[in-house]
């Protein structure tokens, strides 16, 4: 029991310490924006681009100023938890569960859209009925359409996407997914802001439109009940020591 309460301690106190560092960065920062202010190149402005200037300084002032009210709020609360070993814990234990949802680790639910994707069927005089398979650059444009529309968390027939996953092209019918063969139809699944998902995808310019244009099966559902399963592979790195 007395180990643990100290093994508790000692991440508490390395919590803390990485706070404070963050801290010292973010003023040194603050005192970073105000040396590097060209005192020369302010005189010679007109006053209307000076009042833009100024008004530019002061939105990053207030930035990092909440930074900083952020970080020392945080300090505050593990301060105040370190009294009790087991809050501490409880609080640790929520942070990770958190950074876990952020990489992709836990199965997710939320509001949002499916996509379904079918290769284009064509008749071709000579050889008969044919098909155009969709490519790994769609499925690459429509993942990254979706996450600048603000997507939270995206799936390829139940292929959780994270900052690791490959999309890759093996030959002219089969696309690899997170080191897993996947055939058409693609089913793409994203959590987010339904109207802003749809019409980064449908809207102009988007790729799913373009598609559907060029004949391929393009259909797009919402739902408030978008399941997205968790990431099963394994986060390494080859060359960061």
């Amino acid at each position: 029991m007395k180990i643990k309460i100290k093994k508790e301690k000692l991440v508490m106190t390395i919590t803390i310490a990485i706070a404070c560092f963050t801290l010292m960065l973010v003023m040194f920062m603050q005192f970073k924006v105000v040396r590097q202010t060209d005192i020369t190149a302010i005189e010679s402005m007109r006053e209307s681009e000076l009042r833009i200037e100024l008004a530019n300084w002061q939105e990053k002032y207030d930035e990092l100023n909440e930074k900083h009210q952020e970080i020392t709020q945080k300090i505050s609360e593990y301060q105040e938890e370190k009294e009790s070993d087991e809050k501490t814990a409880n609080l640790l234990e929520k942070e990770l569960e958190e950074i876990n949802k952020l990489l992709g680790k836990t199965d997710v639910q939320g509001q949002g859209i499916q996509i379904i994707l079918t290769d284009k069927s064509y008749t071709d005089s000579s050889d008969g009925e044919n098909s155009e398979p969709i490519y790994d650059e769609d499925l690459l444009v429509i993942v990254n359409q979706l996450f600048e529309a603000g997507a939270e968390a995206i799936s390829i027939n139940d292929q959780r996407i994270v900052a690791m996953s490959d999309i890759v092209l093996l030959d002219s019918s089969i696309i690899k997914v997170n080191g897993q063969r996947l055939l058409s139809p693609y089913v793409i699944k994203a959590i987010g802001n339904q109207e802003y998902l749809k019409s980064a995808v449908m809207g102009k310019g988007g790729r799913g439109a373009e598609l559907s244009e060029l004949g391929y099966g393009v259909d797009v559902e919402e739902s408030d009940k978008i399941l997205i399963e968790k990431y099963d592979g394994t986060f390494g790195t080859k060359y960061i020591n």
